[in-house]
């Protein structure tokens, strides 16, 4: 799994069904049906591949799910 930018993880759970992102406190929140993922605020670089493979695991997204979005 490779570092992805916050767009395209954003386009990428948009793919897989994730409407969003809103307004959620600290962080905007990307939803699908009940469940509610973080999505990293707006930073200089890309979403890390230990970051990314918490937000999948939380989004109940498995690594062949999201490759297939490519």
């Amino acid at each position: 799994m490779d570092p992805v930018s916050r767009s395209e993880l954003i386009r990428r759970l948009r793919q897989l069904g994730f409407d969003g992102p809103f307004v959620g406190g600290k962080h905007q929140v990307m939803i699908r049906g009940r469940l509610r993922v973080p999505i990293p605020n707006p930073h200089v670089g890309e979403v890390g591949r230990n970051l990314l493979a918490r937000l999948l695991r939380q989004a109940q997204v498995t690594e062949s799910e999201w490759e297939a979005t490519r």
